[in-house]
């Protein structure tokens, strides 16, 4: 990636995870008070929160807040022990349709995760792929989640808590100061109450105060306040590096004008394959999932995908898919768009595994 290029990250965040988890698995609970933590032991309890479910959070009780606290507020709530396999088996779902896309993962915690969409080229397609995860994930699992997408990790990440639930806030490349301008200064992650409470005698209680106030920041905070000044305008230079996770190579061709002409998208299809092999083979991976999208006329995007059973890095397979691919999304309509993606990539070591069982 270069420097100049403009990144789109999507951050996802489950709503009220653990109380969602237990209301899929029992119905009955929808709509209740439903607190998931340490026993309250009618208030005389040790312990913590956990989560709450929205209708909780009506009477005041919030994660991590004394269960003794929360009992006090809500007498009449439901309480529950946690359930972590159960939480970790609906994790996996929902981080299973993520993967799933082949673009940069990464889980942070068992409800949360970023996506790189800085390949989608525009943040109106990351909106759309943001839509038809949610879609996703409801159908699959029952819940739902909320999305932030932005030109930094801290940008989508503020963004998905900002119209919880079921939320999706798009912070465009070049809005976000003005976006974070207005929020509490400990909307930024890692900004706890400690340090809120330090920012906010020297005055800084907003984000945009933080913006403004660099030199009371270098005072306090050393090279710390630049760090919190950078922040405050959604600098964020941090990578979506999970683990192992899956990557994907993708490359798309607008057109001058919309066509329809088999040839023109032959001809550019191929040029894609070329490009696209020719940076799997510089990068020494091989692939197994082949997806071809195609934008129409009017902005409607459709995608299809086809995966192999065995990694591979022949031109040929994926010119055999992707002309396949391709013939079966061309439609009755002039094409604004054509990109080809190869997903679920494998190193060098990995490969050998996969053709050695």
């Amino acid at each position: 990636m270069t420097s100049d290029t403009k990144r789109i990250i999507l951050h996802l965040d489950m709503d009220s995870f653990y109380a969602s988890a237990e209301m899929r698995r029992r119905p009955d609970l929808t709509g209740k008070p439903v607190i998931v933590g340490a026993d309250p032991k009618e208030g005389k309890g040790r312990g913590v929160v956990a989560t709450a479910s929205y209708e909780a959070r009506k009477y005041g009780v919030f994660s991590a807040m004394p269960i003794s606290q929360a009992y006090h507020l809500c007498p009449e709530g439901i309480y529950l022990p946690p359930d972590f396999p159960l939480y970790t088996r609906v994790s996996s779902e929902v981080m299973a349709v993520l993967r799933a896309t082949g673009f940069a993962f990464e889980q942070v915690s068992i409800d949360e995760a970023f996506l790189d969409l800085t390949a989608t080229g525009e943040f109106g397609e990351a909106e759309r792929l943001a839509r038809e995860l949610k879609e996703r994930i409801r159908a699959l699992t029952g819940l739902s989640c909320s999305i932030g997408i932005g030109p930094s990790k801290v940008v989508a990440k503020i963004a998905s808590d900002f119209r919880k639930p079921d939320g999706l806030t798009v912070v465009p490349d070049g809005e976000a100061a003005a976006f974070l301008a207005p929020l509490p200064v400990r909307k930024i992650p890692g900004i706890g109450p400690k340090t809120g409470r330090e920012l906010e005698a020297t005055g800084i209680r907003t984000i945009g105060d933080l913006q403004s106030g660099l030199e009371a920041l270098l005072g306090r905070f050393g090279r710390g306040g630049t760090a919190l000044h950078r922040l405050a305008y959604g600098i964020d230079a941090s990578e979506v590096a999970g683990r192992g996770g899956p990557r994907s190579i993708s490359r798309e061709t607008t057109f001058g004008e919309d066509t329809s002409d088999p040839e023109a998208l032959s001809a550019t299809m191929e040029e894609l394959i070329r490009d696209v092999h020719r940076n799997l083979k510089n990068e020494k991976y091989r692939f197994r999932t082949v997806t071809v999208k195609v934008r129409y006329t009017g902005f409607i995007t459709k995608t299809k995908a086809h995966s192999v059973l065995h990694y591979t890095d022949e031109i040929r397979t994926i010119r055999t898919l992707a002309r396949a691919l391709l013939r079966d999304l061309i439609a009755d309509r002039k094409i604004r768009l054509i990109g080809l993606r190869l997903s679920d990539l494998g190193a060098p070591d990995e490969r050998q595994k996969t053709l050695g069982t």
